[in-house]
């Protein structure tokens, strides 16, 4: 038995391998800016099977969190978690090194830091061999160029990746609206925004009805409920509204503008890496993450063919597919250590 971990700063992922074949994944929230004591509390709240004893595959992100000194710092302590609270065998994730042992970890920091984007790259490169995987999740989105079977990114870090265009730091859930315009149409006008973290794109997928049950794991901005009406109060303080001064088709009208706002965000970086020579116009888009359903309408609009991961792993997968799209780093970083176990 093999279990993949993803430890990152705002949620937890795992995924539970059996005979090479994912049998259950799942996603709990997990605060990590608030100290290591969150993962402890996001392992009490994974499911039984992942306090089990077996093989664990770690990646992480959570590394970047702010209360920790350095990138190295955060490695060097998620790894610690890892091998002294999970049960058999752990190995850290390290990218374009491997696996390496816990201990190891601290000292290929740079290898081993936010490199969940390789995993599900090259995972996705066994089974396509030339593909842009897009993978959006609650905070960010990865667009990583899969060439000849093998992870193609120019960057490596999320420095690098971000210089790219690798990494587009904007997510499904829980990216401000006010991170992707300064003004937006509204009542005729073209108003200004109020530079506070009202809103979220939650709360914009949530009004446009695209949110996909279980993604909003923390909470709102204003710590209240996550209805439709009470996200477009959320999102009409953004332009200095309440809620009853418009009707419900102008609170839609303004999420759509801030969803394609993050679309074209989206598209911009994809087109510049789809225009590499080495990535043919027949390349398709390998879409996961709590986002894919932006991903289907980002592959719309470039005129692209598109393949959820789940799909191309479906003979991998035994049991239900719930969970898999958005544990895809954990999910194959399980993969990938449990066939290197079995050889």
């Amino acid at each position: 038995m093999t279990i993949g971990w993803d430890l990152g700063g705002v949620h937890v992922k795992v995924a539970l391998v059996e005979d090479g074949r994912v049998v259950a994944a799942a996603q709990v929230p997990c605060p990590l800016w608030q100290g290591l004591p969150a993962l402890d509390r996001a392992l009490e709240a994974a499911p039984d099977w992942a306090r089990g004893a077996a093989l664990h595959a770690v990646t992480m992100t959570g590394e970047l969190t702010d209360c920790f000194a350095d990138r190295r710092d955060g490695v060097a302590a998620l790894s610690g978690w890892a091998e002294s609270h999970l049960a058999g065998t752990v190995r850290i994730y390290a990218g374009r090194s491997g696996f390496v042992a816990p201990e190891a970890a601290a000292s290929l920091s740079a290898d081993v830091a936010s490199a969940n984007w390789h995993a599900t790259a090259a995972l996705a490169g066994r089974v396509v061999p030339d593909a842009l995987l897009i993978d959006i999740g609650s905070t960010t989105a990865d667009l990583i160029p899969v060439v000849g079977g093998r992870p193609a990114a120019t960057g490596y870090s999320d420095a690098e990746r971000l210089e790219t265009g690798e990494l587009v730091y904007t997510g499904a859930v829980r990216t401000p609206v006010i991170a992707l315009s300064g003004h937006a149409p509204f009542a005729g006008h073209r108003t200004r925004l109020m530079t506070e973290t009202f809103a979220h794109m939650a709360d914009v997928y949530r009004i446009l009805g695209l949110l996909p049950e279980g993604a909003d794991q923390q909470p709102s901005g204003d710590r209240k409920g996550k209805t439709v009406a009470e996200s477009e109060t959320r999102l009409a303080r953004i332009v200095g509204r309440d809620r009853a001064e418009a009707p419900a088709s102008a609170w839609t009208a303004l999420a759509a503008h801030f969803a394609e706002a993050q679309l074209r965000l989206l598209h911009d970086a994809a087109a510049e890496l789809l225009s590499r020579p080495d990535l043919g116009v027949d390349a398709p888009l390998v879409l996961c993450g709590a986002g894919a359903f932006v991903g289907a309408r980002l592959a719309e609009r470039l005129g692209r063919p598109a393949t959820p991961l789940v799909a191309l792993l479906a003979d991998r997968i035994a049991g239900a597919r719930d969970g898999i799209s958005t544990c895809g780093p954990a999910v194959a970083v399980g993969l990938i250590a449990a066939e290197e176990a079995v050889a």
